[in-house]
């Protein structure tokens, strides 16, 4: 089995896409860049961002994204799905090449803008088992929801 993991720019993605990285020796998380800034509007409206960038991984993995804390303590933001699952076959499918994207919520009461390059995400890749009798056998066709059509 392929053990490479590594984060590359989707095929359509901007010359200036910052690939996520860790900030310290002993963190878990990736953080992911605001690809552009950034507007949320307030009473909880929600906002789909692609941030240009996929996960490379093997079968046995996942990426699990949360929002970085400072922004939800300060900001009051949040995930619309609370975290992001992004399976290892998800890279490369033919609707979106893999393009990670992530929902924000404003739980507040004014427009939040998250600026250009700020960290807004965190990614931590996380090993995971399989029952004895599972028999998944279906293949990703696209991005979002596609495995549920």
């Amino acid at each position: 089995m392929n053990s490479i993991i590594k984060f590359l720019p989707t095929v359509d993605a901007p010359e200036s896409t910052r690939l996520p990285q860790r900030s310290t020796k002993f963190s878990a998380g990736y953080d992911f860049y605001a690809p552009t800034d950034i507007f949320i509007p307030a009473d909880s409206e929600s906002v789909l961002v692609p941030l240009n960038v996929k996960a490379i991984m093997p079968g046995d993995m996942v990426l699990l994204l949360f929002i970085r804390s400072s922004l939800a303590v300060k900001s009051n933001l949040s995930l619309v799905n609370g975290v992001g699952v992004i399976d290892s076959d998800y890279a490369n499918n033919p609707d979106n090449d893999g393009n990670i994207g992530v929902k924000f919520r404003n739980n507040g009461s004014e427009t939040i803008i998250i600026r250009e390059g700020e960290r807004c995400m965190q990614g931590i890749f996380v090993r995971y088992f399989v029952t004895e009798d599972d028999n998944a056998s279906g293949e990703r066709v696209g991005g979002y929801g596609s495995t549920d059509r």
